[in-house]
């Protein structure tokens, strides 16, 4: 079993920046793959992001490739979400997710998610 709490959401204005953390805990299970996904009011949940165990493996959504950086830190266990140049269109909610295999965008292949943490960015 493996425990997910995401934090650093929050307001933000159009073209600010935020960083969401996402901190992994589990006695027995060390997740390859931590990803991120998102989902607006009325919407599907979305990918948009994710990175494999040694952090030379990431994966953007096309809508924020570009403004987005995806990290990791394995001895604390926390996966990061830089997102500069956020848009009106970034609000969602946004949950960290985990996996045993290899990168995937899928959401049925991720086995973990977190609560979520809110991210508005206002116009």
């Amino acid at each position: 079993q493996v425990q997910l709490v995401e934090s650093g959401g929050g307001l933000v204005q159009a073209g600010g920046s935020l960083r969401l953390s996402c901190a992994a805990s589990s006695r027995t299970f060390s997740p390859s793959t931590m990803g991120w996904f998102r989902q607006a009011p009325g919407k599907e949940r979305e990918f948009v992001s994710a990175i494999n165990w040694s952090g030379g493996m990431t994966y953007y959504a096309d809508s924020v490739k570009g403004r987005c950086t995806i990290s990791r830190d394995n001895a604390k266990n926390t996966v990061y979400l830089q997102m500069n140049s956020l848009k009106p269109e970034d609000t969602a909610v946004y949950y960290c997710a985990a996996r045993g295999g290899r990168p995937v965008r899928r959401i049925n292949e991720f086995d973990y998610w977190g609560q979520g943490t809110q991210v508005t960015v206002s116009s």
